[in-house]
C-alpha cells in the first residue's frame, strides 16, 4: 500500500499538520488600532505644542522685546519691535546710579554661590545627623525643624534685624549668607533626611565594622548616593537667592551692595520717567544665568526621580 499521498501527522500523531494549517488562522494585523494610536499621538503632540507654546510666549516676547525703542512699549504691544535697536543693551551695560551692570551681576553671583554652598553643606549634615544618627530628644528637634515650615517669614524679620543691627552686619552680606551656613532651610533638610532614610543601613554598618566614624560615612558613603538630591538643594538653593528681593532690600542700604533683583528697581523711579526698554532688557539679562544653571543640572533632577526607588 503507497503512502505518498497519506497526510503527515504531528509530533504527536493523531492530528495531521496539513489540517492544522489550513484550520489555523493566520494573524492579521490591527490596521484600525494601528490608525487609531497614529491619530491619538498626533493630537497629543499638537496638545503638547500648544501649551509650550503658552508657556513660551512670554519668555520669547521678553526677549522680543529688549530690541523695541522706549515709546513702543505703550504702542505696540505685540511680539515683532517695528523699530529695532540695541539701544538697550548699551543703557544697561553701563549700568544706573553710576555703578556698571557688571558689579550688580558680581554681588548677586556671591549671594547665590555663598548661598548654595552653606545650604548643600548645612543641610547635608543636618540631615544625616536626622537619618542615620539615633540620639535623645530625635523625634522632638525633627519635629520642630519641620515646624519651622509652618513658621512665615515675615514674622522673624523684626527680630533677626535687630540682632544683625546689634552685631554690626547690616549692609553686609553677613545677614543674607550667615542662616544658609546654620541650616536654617528646612524644606532641603526635609529632602534630604527623605533620600538618606532610604539608604541601606547595611553600608553603615560594614564601614564602622572597618573602622569608619561617622565623619568617613558621611563624606564616602552617604554623599556620592545622596548627589541627585544634593544637586537638587543647589539648584533651587541658587534660583532663591539669584531672585530675592526682600533679604536684600531689608539689609542692604548701599547701592554698592546692591544685586540684580534691587538693581532692577532702580530703572523705574515712580517720581520720573522710567526707562522700561533698560528695565526689560535687564530683567531678560537676569534671567540668563537661571536657564543656564537649571539647563546644564537638570538631567540630576531626572537621576533624583530614580534613586527615590532604592529601598533598605
Amino acid at each position: 500500500m503507497s503512502t505518498a499521498n497519506a497526510a503527515p501527522t504531528s509530533p504527536g500523531g493523531s492530528t495531521p499538520v496539513l489540517a492544522l494549517q489550513q484550520t489555523t488562522p493566520m494573524p492579521q494585523t490591527p490596521r484600525r488600532r494601528v490608525k487609531r494610536k497614529t491619530w491619538q499621538t498626533i493630537i497629543w503632540f499638537v496638545v503638547l505644542l500648544a501649551i509650550t507654546v503658552v508657556v513660551l510666549y512670554p519668555l520669547v516676547w521678553l526677549l522680543f522685546s529688549t530690541f523695541k525703542p522706549n515709546a513702543e512699549f505703550g504702542q505696540n504691544p505685540g511680539l515683532i519691535p517695528n523699530n529695532p535697536t540695541f539701544d538697550n543693551y548699551l543703557r544697561v551695560a553701563e549700568g544706573i546710579a553710576g555703578i556698571p551692570m557688571a558689579q550688580f551681576f558680581w554681588n548677586s553671583f556671591v549671594l547665590a554661590a555663598l548661598a548654595v554652598i552653606g545650604t548643600v553643606l548645612s543641610s547635608a549634615l543636618a540631615a544625616y545627623a536626622f537619618a542615620r544618627v539615633q540620639f535623645k530628644g530625635l523625634g522632638i528637634l525633627f519635629a520642630a525643624m519641620i515646624g519651622t515650615l509652618l513658621l512665615p517669614f515675615h514674622v522673624v524679620i523684626i527680630p533677626q534685624y535687630l540682632l544683625f543691627n546689634q552685631l554690626g552686619m547690616v549692609d553686609t552680606f553677613w545677614p543674607l549668607v550667615l542662616p544658609k551656613f546654620l541650616a536654617t532651610e528646612a524644606f532641603f533638610v526635609f529632602l534630604l533626611v527623605q533620600f538618606m532614610r532610604q539608604m541601606p543601613r547595611d553600608m553603615d554598618e560594614a564601614a564602622r565594622i572597618d573602622g569608619a566614624g561617622h565623619i568617613r560615612v558621611f563624606w564616602s558613603i552617604i554623599l556620592p548616593l545622596v548627589k541627585p538630591a544634593l544637586i537638587t538643594c543647589a539648584i533651587f538653593a541658587f534660583i532663591w537667592s539669584w531672585n530675592d528681593f526682600l533679604g536684600p532690600l531689608i539689609y542692604l542700604t548701599s547701592p554698592d551692595n546692591y544685586p540684580l533683583p534691587i538693581a532692577l528697581r532702580l530703572y523705574n523711579d515712580q517720581t520720573s520717567t522710567s526707562d522700561y526698554g533698560a528695565t526689560v532688557t535687564a530683567s531678560f539679562v537676569a534671567l540668563l544665568p537661571i536657564l543656564i544653571f537649571f539647563i546644564v543640572f537638570q538631567r540630576f533632577l531626572v537621576n533624583g526621580v530614580a534613586t527615590q526607588g532604592l529601598k533598605g
